[in-house]
């Protein structure tokens, strides 16, 4: 036999063993290579003469193939999260009793040759039959249906500022400067102007006089930004765009009350009748809040109210619900909580040394939210303030905000775990603890040079 032809035989051999070597921790296991039209499932050997099926994409093809899979003796499933095609697939399975584990794509790279997706659901199930993948955090159905609600209801939002910005468009176009004068077209003021406009009103002593008692600019100052030059192909994008805002707004109400009557039905944690604390961070009623008491019924069904901590408001705490709900008992500690959310670091380290520094790139909309959380402390007068103008110092904006938005999380998964609430020792409280502990620290310093500090 050939010296090479003798090593690819050894090399086999040897990964062979390697693999039987390992102890099967999940015996009944299968892997699937999702497809948009297609789907793949490779069960152990020995279960079903053809151990590699492929299956439709149709409902019907979806049941067949969970019925095949518990004929088989199949119990868990593997398969990566490729787009949005396998969140029917999860379902069905699910229904059918089956433990769906969604893995990260990047998590389950093939070995070093031809890939073929008969190789890829079988190179998936041999990995997790011996336990060597991490299952994707999914929250209760409950919170996927709010989580659903409340991205759509983002996507009106963005959708309807986006006509705000094509009507200032037109606007400038026409020489119409009224949000140099107003600061939100938007507004009551800027809407009942605009609806004149569009309703064939021109003269701009008229229009001012559609003034908010609430307008800082005068009638005079509000009339001269309304001398333009009216062009009728402006105006007819004008008009199609505060159509447009109009039914994104209505369909926007519609959203609230579908996330209002979901609310409701969800399990309460809390008296139903008992109203959530005032936030001391609590602002006025925002344009883009719900309609109804949100801050009360997330209260409920979290038992704690997360707008006690600085720089978290009511959109954001309901931000954080939908995207990671209200059971903390998927992550053992508040440090694998913040992992997950990708706020903690991630060094690259070999021989020794520090390659690289940051933090592992997580696309989490929780995430998102505390970052945007943590910016809004920069003019706090809380502890949570205090603490971030300090670290802005001392690292730089873009790390304060992850080393923030790290606190930030580390106290709503102490409160959502244990049900505690949040009290704010104040700024004055935080500055002095500091000043104590970099006296320890300095006083410290000195004895190990047998120096004597002297206040």
């Amino acid at each position: 036999m050939p010296k090479q032809d003798r090593k690819k035989k050894t090399r086999r051999g040897k990964r062979s063993q390697d693999w039987e070597a390992l102890p099967p921790l999940n015996q009944n296991a299968a892997g699937i290579d999702v497809g948009s039209a297609e789907h793949y499932v490779a069960v152990p050997a020995g279960r079903d003469a053809e151990p590699v099926q492929k299956f439709g994409s149709f409902t019907a093809d979806l049941h067949r193939m969970a019925r095949w899979l518990k004929a088989c003796g199949i119990q868990t499933v593997a398969m990566q999260a490729t787009g949005v095609y396998w969140m029917a697939l999860y379902q069905i399975l699910e229904e059918h009793g089956l433990q769906v584990n969604v893995v990260n794509a990047h998590h389950t790279k093939t070995l070093p040759g031809r890939k073929s997706d008969v190789l890829e659901c079988q190179w998936l199930q041999k990995l997790h039959t011996f336990g060597l993948l991490n299952n994707s955090f999914q929250p209760a159905e409950e919170i996927r249906v709010l989580r659903t609600y409340l991205r759509q209801r983002e996507k009106l939002v963005a959708a309807a500022s986006t006509c705000i910005q094509h009507i200032q468009k037109a606007l400038t176009e026409m020489n119409i400067q009224l949000a140099n004068v107003i600061s939100d077209i938007s507004g009551l003021t800027g809407m009942a102007i605009l609806r004149a406009i569009v309703s064939g009103e021109r003269n701009p002593q008229a229009l001012a006089r559609l003034k908010n008692e609430r307008i800082q600019a005068s009638r005079e100052e509000i009339a001269q930004s309304l001398e333009g030059n009216w062009r009728p192909e402006l105006l007819f994008v004008l008009e199609q765009s505060l159509a447009l805002y109009d039914s994104y707004q209505m369909k926007i109400g519609e959203c609230d009350l579908r996330i209002e009557v979901h609310l409701k039905s969800m399990e309460a944690k809390t008296a139903e009748q008992q109203p959530a604390p005032k936030a001391p961070n609590a602002r006025g009623h925002r344009k883009q809040t719900p309609c109804f008491d949100l801050a009360s019924q997330l209260y409920r069904i979290a038992g704690v109210d997360l707008t006690q901590i600085d720089g978290i408001q009511v959109q954001t705490a309901q931000t954080l619900i939908s995207e990671v709900g209200v059971d903390m008992s998927r992550w053992k500690s508040e440090k694998q909580f913040a992992s997950w959310l990708g706020l903690c670091p991630d060094h690259r380290i070999s021989g020794g040394k520090v390659l690289k520094r940051g933090t592992r790139h997580v696309v989490n909309r929780a995430a998102t939210a505390l970052r945007m959380a943590a910016w809004s402390l920069f003019r706090s007068r809380s502890a949570l303030g205090a603490n971030f103008r300090r670290l802005r110092r001392k690292l730089g904006a873009p790390k304060a905000v992850t080393a923030m938005a790290h606190k930030l999380a580390r106290l709503v998964y102490r409160m959502l775990k244990f049900g505690q609430g949040y009290v704010d020792k104040g700024m004055e409280h935080y500055e002095a603890k500091y000043r104590q502990d970099q006296i320890k620290w300095l006083a410290k310093s000195a004895a190990a040079l047998n120096l004597q500090l002297t206040p």
